[in-house]
């Protein structure tokens, strides 16, 4: 086991989950060896040609990596991890929202605005003239241009921002991209609702936190209107021109904003979740020019600070 693998204990806790078999009769490579590879490309952001020939060929790796972020496999995996801590009673439910800027890297750019056609192969099925589909077109729908993978011009350059929900133990919830250049307020209901914990036996996931803490980006009346919705009790900062503006108008004003300014020192819970996931180098800088390979990564640095946290 190298630095940064898989222990025993961790492997212990994800082997069954992990899908059985290969496609078409065939099998996998090795799992363990294939995620070790991915992790380490994960945590180190080397390209995937320079990968150590102990994980085995870079194209598995990478071909792995690119499917399971496409079918959903590395937040399956996720959840999991999460279930079983909801289960065990080791979730935080006080949830803080924010988002980070991620450089983009110069890499990252160029990608098809459509998937490939599919080109006939060798191993279409007897009988019908029905190939079997190439990987790049089991992608999720959406893409094309800088918008659809999640690119775009702010402060910071070429940017892609992540917007995440973070329980009270600095671990991730929800995960969330958009382009650089996108505000933070319109992204509260998303993130909010990317988060769906499983129960262990019978129940409906878990998707409501018992309370939610994030700063003056978030202080929209729509914001708050959802959160009233849904009965979630929330700990927003009001800005200086929403109440001045309110005090303005008097008793058409309304009632000043709950604020208790003891809980939202809690916040910072979802800050130093920021800085764990980029500890991750291909968090930090992304590579991938699609929107979907990128939010894979993430999702595997997500899932590896669950376990080991």
């Amino acid at each position: 086991m190298g630095r940064g693998d898989l222990t025993n204990a961790e492997w212990d806790r994800l082997e069954s989950f992990l899908p059985r078999g290969g496609t078409r009769g065939g099998r996998w490579s090795d799992h363990r060896r294939v995620i070790n590879g991915v992790l380490y490309r994960v945590r180190t952001g080397v390209q995937w040609r320079d990968l150590p020939e102990r994980f085995g060929p870079w194209e598995t790796a990478y071909k792995r990596h690119r499917r399971w972020s496409a079918d959903g496999t590395w937040k399956m995996l996720l959840s999991q991890v999460q279930a079983a801590q909801d289960a065990a009673g080791e979730i935080d439910w006080d949830v803080s929202v924010d988002s980070t800027s991620v450089r983009a890297h110069q890499h990252a750019a160029g990608a098809r605005k459509a998937p490939p056609a599919a080109v006939p192969q060798k191993g279409a099925r007897a009988g019908t003239n029905q190939p079997d589909p190439p990987a790049e077109t089991d992608h999720p729908t959406g893409g094309g241009g800088g918008i659809g993978e999640c690119l775009g011009r702010s402060r910071g350059g070429f940017t892609t921002k992540i917007h995440l929900a973070a329980d009270g133990r600095c671990r991730p919830l929800a995960l969330l991209l958009t382009p650089g250049h996108y505000g933070d307020g319109p992204q509260l209901a998303p993130v909010l609702e990317q988060i769906a914990v499983p129960r262990i036996g019978v129940g409906r996931p878990r998707t409501r936190p018992d309370h939610v803490l994030a700063d003056k980006a978030y202080t929209s009346r729509h914001n708050r209107r959802y959160l009233r919705r849904r009965g979630i009790a929330h700990t927003i900062p009001e800005r200086r021109d929403q109440r001045r503006h309110r005090l303005n108008r008097g008793s058409r004003g309304g009632r000043p904003t709950g604020f208790d300014s003891g809980h939202y020192k809690k916040r910072n819970t979802v800050e130093r979740a920021i800085n764990r996931l980029k500890g991750f180098r291909a968090v930090a800088t992304r590579y991938e020019k699609r929107a979907y390979v990128y939010l894979g990564t993430v999702t595997l640095a997500a899932l590896i600070i669950w376990l080991r946290a």
